[in-house]
């Protein structure tokens, strides 16, 4: 249940009216637009007397929201959130450039790969140390090892991280990482959901690959639901009945996505076509639909990379693709 108040209310008087819907056990949460103010009740709502509610001075409207997804709702929240990232922002106008390594092998790569990247505009450096992959003989990564070499990069850099999170017990591992991956396989893995919804990190939720966008909020609602807001939405490709890609980029969730919630929308069209021919084509056409951010796999030897080298570009290509994204935001601003 959301209330419309109406404008000039007093910071009294909200204080008082939230003070008294908490005491019916709701939570209440106020987002201040510039034209309006949204206070959002969150619980057991069926206790509310919306005529009551809706006779107060202050409140201009009451209004029920039939989504199950709630905190990561656009209506609880009009204004775009604006995602702090290790000083890097996403969202709300604020456009960033995530690349770097699928996969992190040596201490040589991932700083001179990290080095390229910032060079040609990257904002975020990303960088697998834990890799979920399909095959049990494939490369898994370098776990703990891979960690302490994406922090080297960091302080080479100054460039804010961004690593993927596999298992709760690895949690404390990545107390110096700046942004926290969930990816596809685990984005319904709750456990884990709620364990990172308790700390005040950034966290990055893929879609999964055959998940409903409702889905995949109701999954960063499990982590707003424990505290953490601080939530950045990735669409990285779905599976359908398509083999000429790896995934099928569905472009439209974007411009949906906006619609539906207020969190930043990045997009990743590596691991949505798995071919690097096509990732600066549909890096471009991401941008050109409002994305938020792109995340780009870079790596300085793709023939002879660990994982997935197929889709990952070379420093110079990356190069490109970052001036053409410039431009194409100058274009649709």
């Amino acid at each position: 249940m959301i209330a419309i108040l109406k404008p000039g209310a007093t910071e009294e008087q909200i204080s008082h009216l939230s003070q008294w819907l908490q005491r019916m056990n709701l939570k209440v949460h106020l987002s201040e637009g510039q034209d309006v103010t949204v206070m959002s009740l969150i619980g057991d709502t069926s206790r509310v007397d919306m005529e009551l509610l809706g006779s107060l001075d202050i409140v201009e409207r009451v209004q029920r929201v039939s989504e199950p997804y709630k905190q990561a709702n656009r209506k609880f929240h009009p204004r775009d959130s604006i995602i702090d990232c290790g000083g890097v922002r996403i969202g709300g106008g604020y456009f960033a450039m995530i690349a770097g390594p699928c996969s992190i092998e040596t201490e040589e790569q991932i700083i001179g790969v990290a080095q390229a990247v910032k060079e040609s505009g990257a904002d975020i450096l990303r960088g697998g140390a834990f890799k979920p992959r399909t095959s049990p003989y494939a490369f898994q990564g370098l776990g703990a090892d891979g960690l302490k070499l994406l922090l080297k990069a960091k302080e080479a850099t100054g460039m804010p991280i961004v690593t993927e999170l596999m298992n709760i017990n690895h949690l404390d591992l990545f107390a110096d990482v700046d942004v926290i991956q969930i990816g596809a396989r685990n984005m319904q893995n709750f456990d884990l959901l709620k364990e990172i919804g308790r700390t005040n990190k950034p966290i990055l939720l893929k879609r999964g690959l055959a998940n409903s966008l409702q889905e995949l909020l109701m999954s960063a609602e499990y982590i707003m639901s424990e505290g953490n807001e601080n939530v950045i939405l990735c669409e990285r490709g779905i599976r359908t009945f398509e083999t000429a890609t790896r995934n099928t980029l569905d472009l439209s969730a974007v411009s949906q996505l906006h619609e539906m919630t207020h969190l930043p929308v990045v997009v990743d069209p590596s691991h949505a076509t798995g071919k690097s021919a096509l990732v600066p084509s549909m890096a471009c056409a991401a941008v050109a639909c409002g994305a938020d951010g792109i995340m780009i796999e870079v790596h300085n030897n793709p023939a002879k990379a660990l994982c997935d080298g197929a889709q990952s570009l070379t420093p110079a290509q990356f190069d490109t693709v970052s001036r053409r994204v410039h431009k194409i935001r100058e274009a649709v601003r």
